[in-house]
């Protein structure tokens, strides 16, 4: 069956297939979290990103493979429940941007910045910060030669608009921004991008309402 992103909880994950990366989405948790398990398609060294809940369920989604780190991308509990669990089963390293680091559960042995690189296997993920939504929140884009470009999100963007900033103009100001100037404004219509919770979509069926974002103010 062809990849939708159509994930739901206690459902079946989803699986794309990638030139050099396969992609598994997972929904776990009451708070209906999306996980991310990437696998280098030439050694099969894995990354997971968001131990967001239900550690047995990505533990057997991991399986035997080697697990190279697990990414967290923002500090809010529900993106991170499972990753003690996670850590202990694996010995897998903990990434985040510093500015998120303090509240997990797990010390981050390897923290990133914008512009940063992660690997897992032979690919290489950007790391692109989006501040807004949290001090530290981060985005990773899969950037293959040849393909669309694919996005991990986290809690920045969803189909529909931008993560929470709780009304607060500033927050929102800044993570709009960042939105647009670190993604719409430099990856083309064709991204695909993968968010913390929900379904999926890609930057041409969003980009249009950017103004209206702006005028709403979330």
């Amino acid at each position: 069956m062809s990849y939708t992103g159509y994930v739901e909880v206690g459902g079946r994950p989803d699986v794309r297939e990638l030139p050099g990366l396969t992609i598994t989405k997972i929904a776990v948790g009451p708070y209906d979290n999306n996980a991310y398990l990437l696998r280098c398609t030439a050694t099969g060294d894995q990354l997971l990103i968001d131990a967001a809940n239900e550690p047995a369920r990505l533990l057997e989604l991991i399986g035997d493979g080697p697990l190279s780190r697990v990414v967290t991308t923002h500090r809010h509990q529900d993106h991170w429940m499972a990753l003690s669990d996670i850590v202990q089963a694996t010995g897998a390293p903990v990434v985040a941007h510093p500015f998120d680091a303090e509240p997990l559960p797990e010390p981050v042995t390897e923290p990133v910045e914008n512009g940063d690189t992660v690997r897992v296997g032979q690919v290489a993920l950007e790391v692109i910060h989006l501040r807004g939504h949290t001090p530290g929140s981060i985005a990773l884009l899969y950037a293959p030669e040849g393909d669309r470009p694919h996005l991990f999100t986290g809690d920045s963007l969803f189909p529909g608009g931008v993560g929470n900033t709780w009304g607060d103009p500033t927050r929102f100001k800044q993570l709009i921004t960042d939105v647009e100037e670190r993604v719409f404004d430099r990856l083309p219509d064709t991204t695909w991008f993968y968010p913390g919770h929900g379904k999926d979509s890609t930057l041409s069926r969003e980009r249009s309402s950017l103004p209206e974002w702006h005028e709403r103010g979330w």
